[in-house]
């Protein structure tokens, strides 16, 4: 933890193949979806991290188009759910302009909400890797999440 990411993937190509593969491979405070494609990549099976719920905290959500700043006085009006692809309850029952108003009032809502939203990407993201794998697709779908992610 801590150290930068191409330095933490080098280690875990030289540590992961060292560990028991019957056993649950677990990648400490580890959370961005980065990481969690490249760990997965590497042989991880298990992570955890507080990173959702932190960047939540500050105003940032995780969505299939990108990070989004909630705090942004773009979305004042933006009436849109905050990811159209997502299915969590924050996605299906409240706008990017409610969210960036409970924002701006200091309302514990918008914590709650955005880190219920940041969790639920995360869990949708991992079980899409688990799919993804099971299909022998893992590769293209990497590359498909990051042409989406970052608008490539």
């Amino acid at each position: 933890v801590g150290e930068p990411k191409p330095m933490m993937y080098d280690m875990l190509e030289v540590t992961v193949p060292e560990l028991p593969e019957d056993k649950p491979r677990y990648l400490m405070g580890v959370g961005s979806p980065d990481c969690l494609w490249e760990g997965v990549a590497r042989g991880v099976d298990l992570f955890d991290c507080v990173f959702p719920t932190r960047i939540a905290r500050n105003g940032t959500a995780l969505t299939s188009q990108g990070r989004v700043i909630i705090r942004d006085a773009r979305y004042a009006a933006d009436f849109g759910p905050l990811d159209p692809e997502c299915g969590c309850p924050t996605c299906t029952r409240f706008s990017r302009a409610y969210l960036r108003h409970l924002f701006k009032a200091g309302e514990i809502l918008a914590l709650r909400l955005t880190s219920l939203h940041n969790i639920y990407f995360l869990y949708k993201l991992m079980e899409r890797i688990r799919t993804a794998l099971r299909q022998g697709r893992f590769y293209e779908e990497k590359k498909a999440f990051w042409a989406s992610y970052y608008n490539e």
